[in-house]
């Protein structure tokens, strides 16, 4: 395990998708402490649409899921992150964050933020009935199930947790959560 951070820093979790993969990334790129933390598919489909994963964030530490203890989420224990952000964060990683499923790193992650008291902000992708997303190569029509919608609804319920529809809200949330710490 590497060495604490003098401060706090940000930690951002990418899932498999690629619905507002190109904002999420222009974003983390602008920031400073920030570290990244892949989903299995979130590093696929970073790779897919034509990025290195480690080049995301030149400064920060990036980290992988390949162990099945998830070893990272030590690092919310001892204190390295003030804040998780989810994004874009796939209808699969959703529902298994409302039904409190933590079996992959980016679910252990937000269980142990959450139990950790550390705030977390979700860039959900299911959250309109009908929606233009990006594939590798064009843009496709999606209509993203009810249950997918539900449970996008009832993450927003969740203590310490804030869900956004757009980049331009994530963006808001991340600004105003920066400025409170």
């Amino acid at each position: 395990m590497q060495a604490k951070p003098e401060k706090p820093r940000l930690a951002w979790a990418v899932t498999g998708s690629g619905h507002y993969l190109e904002e999420c990334l222009d974003i983390v790129r602008d920031l400073d402490d920030v570290d990244i933390f892949y989903s299995r598919a979130g590093e696929e489909v970073v790779r897919m649409y034509g990025h290195d994963p480690k080049e995301v964030t030149p400064s920060g530490r990036v980290y992988r899921d390949r162990a099945a203890s998830s070893p990272p989420v030590g690092l919310f224990y001892r204190g390295d992150y003030h804040t998780l952000v989810v994004a874009p964060a796939t209808s699969n990683t959703v529902a298994k964050m409302v039904l409190g499923f933590s079996d992959t790193l980016v679910t252990n992650i937000y269980a142990q933020a959450g139990k950790c008291r550390i705030p977390s902000i979700v860039l959900a992708c299911d959250t309109e009935p009908e929606m233009d997303t990006p594939a590798p190569d064009r843009i496709v029509k999606v209509w993203p199930r009810e249950v997918d919608l539900a449970h996008t609804h009832k993450l927003r319920s969740y203590e310490a947790t804030t869900v956004v529809e757009n980049p331009d809200k994530l963006l808001a949330a991340l600004t105003a959560r920066l400025k409170e710490i």
